[in-house]
């Protein structure tokens, strides 16, 4: 055997290796809002580099969900294991488990009183201690990523609603995380701004960034999704590669919610 064949043998090794790896792994999950039980025992593995988008009807859990996963909200009952750090009430875990995941929100969080660059170098800053030369540096690179480097020295309140979630997305990628989670990061926007955000995330997506997202655009979870989940009532009902998920899906509510959201 050729060294070169080897060598790319090798590498197929240590890509398989890399594909396999569970970065997040959420085992019989349960949470309650005092009596109401929002979440009944979701389980569920995500592949370092992998792409989820979870769908589902309004108030099934979905933004519970992905909320839990950074523990914004508190599971009562079961495991989450991000980045083989399990979410538990330790403050230094919560902590540690931040640092790796980017959160993008539906409302664009952006702290009004702060520049675009000023709003992607706090975290680093404060949280990484990161030098300012470096994260400001880092922080232009992204905004060129989201093709708004022009607005850095703007305060969001003068941007559109697509420039404000470009601008929150290059701040949760100016903290170099394993994981970005998406929670309807479209559905505050007017449609024609809607694409330019969803052109970002498709370019993130083939970056080999692992993400998880909330969405109702089903033309993005064909592109970008390698698994579509959907949720109802606080359950994960069905979970298929997009080709099956919209061409062959297994359950009634799976095939009725399809059929509201794709004829409308």
């Amino acid at each position: 055997m050729s060294e070169q064949t080897q060598s790319t043998q090798d590498q197929q090794v240590v890509d398989s290796a890399k594909a396999e790896k569970t970065i997040i792994r959420v085992e019989d999950m349960h949470k309650w809002y005092g009596s109401f039980h929002v979440l009944k025992g979701l389980n569920l593995d995500v592949s370092q580099g992998e792409r989820i988008v979870i769908c589902g009807p309004s108030g099934s859990g979905k933004s519970t969900f992905i909320r839990c996963i950074n523990r914004l909200e508190e599971h009562q009952q079961g495991k989450i294991i991000v980045d083989d750090v399990e979410l538990t009430d330790d403050v230094r875990q919560i902590d540690s488990v931040r640092r790796e995941v980017g959160m993008v929100f539906q409302h664009f969080n952006l702290f009004p009183h702060m520049t675009v660059l000023e709003n992607c170098c706090v975290a680093p800053i404060w949280v990484r201690k990161t030098p300012r030369k470096e994260a400001e540096a880092t922080a232009m690179d992204y905004l060129k990523r989201v093709k708004i480097p022009d607005q850095a020295h703007k305060y969001p309140g003068q941007l559109s609603g697509g420039q404000q979630q470009r601008v929150a997305i290059a701040r949760a990628l100016c903290m170099k995380p394993k994981i970005m989670l998406f929670d309807e990061p479209t559905s505050a926007l007017d449609p024609e701004m809607i694409k330019e955000v969803l052109d970002t995330m498709i370019e993130l997506a083939s970056s080999g960034m692992t993400m998880i997202c909330v969405t109702h655009e089903m033309g993005f979870a064909k592109t970008v999704a390698d698994r579509v989940i959907f949720m109802d009532g606080g359950e994960i009902v069905e979970s298929a590669p997009p080709h099956d998920f919209f061409g062959n899906p297994q359950e009634a509510r799976t095939q009725q919610f399809l059929q509201q959201i794709l004829h409308h």
